[in-house]
């Protein structure tokens, strides 16, 4: 834990009281990755929620006391993909991946005068944090802070996967690689859609017994060779399922997916972040025989335009966020909660600010 510095927010910037900040599975990827570029020192969080604390100039939108949720990709509402209505991918306000803010390219955190770097623009492992206001969605006062932070990220993710992206279909088969918090949303939101097959794959027991017991999927864990996977996938489903989705963040597994899917019309989405090897491949046949692959940020949704009917659905119990949080931990045992991942231990640690 240190003491930093953190700046008044600048025009179009509101700086957020962090409720609480649940982790998510790329906020360890981004600290360990081999993939990108290192950048520390860094504050990460991103799953977030919080109250208005003071607002800066040519801000409208809030108010100082206004409940929020952080989002990692933001909406603009102007720019020509935010407009287009075939995207969530702002121009103005998209993945910030250089550890500054949208607007000026510098930070708000600092020690000693020395730059200390943000995640996605948000950084919420922090007892305060400044955001653009693009990336702040106003929610109800009467949602648990503690509770809907996760729609911040993952479970919104896997929801939109299933919803927005791959549009599953009643009676379809599913198969998903990978039943984290991201996996089994997924798997709630085919189950919610009508799937009639779910089929769950990991490597760890322990989760696939946790989607099993939330009835999310059928878990496929025993004796299956990942050389062989896709051939008992196929075996199984009686040529392949009609989606597939990767949520793992590794780039071998998408080709596995892929070749899971069925001809015609098999449809595969990558969701995962992964920390080695960005880079994919797979032999065109399996695109030549009608199977797409497409890719996905935060499930498809507009982040303001789209939360709040989600936390909506959520206090209405359509849809389920409670059974992803398998431990509530305190702001100063924040190294527990990324111990409890890295071993596969939990779904969600929600992390706690000091009141």
């Amino acid at each position: 834990m240190e003491e930093v510095e953190l700046s008044p927010p600048h025009p179009h910037e509101i700086r957020i009281k962090v409720f609480s900040s649940s982790l998510c599975r790329s906020d360890i990827s981004a600290w360990e990755s081999q993939a990108s570029s290192a950048i520390f020192p860094r504050i990460f969080g991103h799953e977030a929620s919080g109250i208005v604390e003071s607002i800066g100039e040519g801000v409208t939108e809030f108010r100082e006391g206004d409940h929020v949720l952080t989002v990692f990709t933001g909406e603009c509402r102007t720019c020509r993909q935010c407009t287009s209505g075939k995207s969530n991918v702002c121009q103005v306000l998209g993945l910030e991946r250089r550890g500054v803010m949208h607007s000026d390219q510098k930070t708000r955190f600092s020690i000693k005068g020395k730059p200390v770097f943000h995640y996605c623009a948000v950084s919420s492992f922090s007892e305060y944090t400044v955001v653009h206001s693009g990336c702040a969605v106003k929610v109800s006062p009467n949602a648990p802070l503690e509770k809907i932070c996760l729609l911040s990220c993952g479970v919104a993710a896997g929801l939109g996967a299933a919803w927005n992206v791959a549009a599953v279909s009643e009676g379809s088969t599913v198969v998903i690689f990978g039943l984290g918090t991201v996996g089994l949303s997924v798997a709630q939101g085919a189950r919610l859609k009508g799937a009639s097959r779910i089929i769950g794959v990991d490597t760890n027991p322990d989760k696939c017994e946790k989607a099993s017991d939330n009835n999310l999927c059928v878990p496929v864990f025993d004796v299956i060779l990942l050389n062989f996977l896709s051939q008992v996938i196929k075996r199984i489903t009686d040529g392949g399922a009609d989606y597939s989705f990767e949520c793992i963040g590794d780039t071998g597994m998408i080709t596995t997916a892929l070749q899971s899917c069925c001809d015609g019309w098999g449809l595969t989405v990558t969701l995962g972040v992964p920390k080695v090897k960005p880079e994919m491949s797979a032999h065109y046949g399996l695109l030549l025989t009608g199977r797409t692959l497409k890719g996905t940020i935060f499930g498809g949704w507009k982040p303001k335009s789209d939360l709040p009917s989600l936390v909506d659905m959520y206090m209405n119990k359509e849809i389920e966020v409670d059974k992803f949080i398998t431990h509530d931990l305190p702001f100063e045992d924040i190294n527990t909660a990324f111990s409890l991942m890295r071993e596969g231990k939990c779904l969600r640690c929600v992390i706690h600010m000091p009141r």
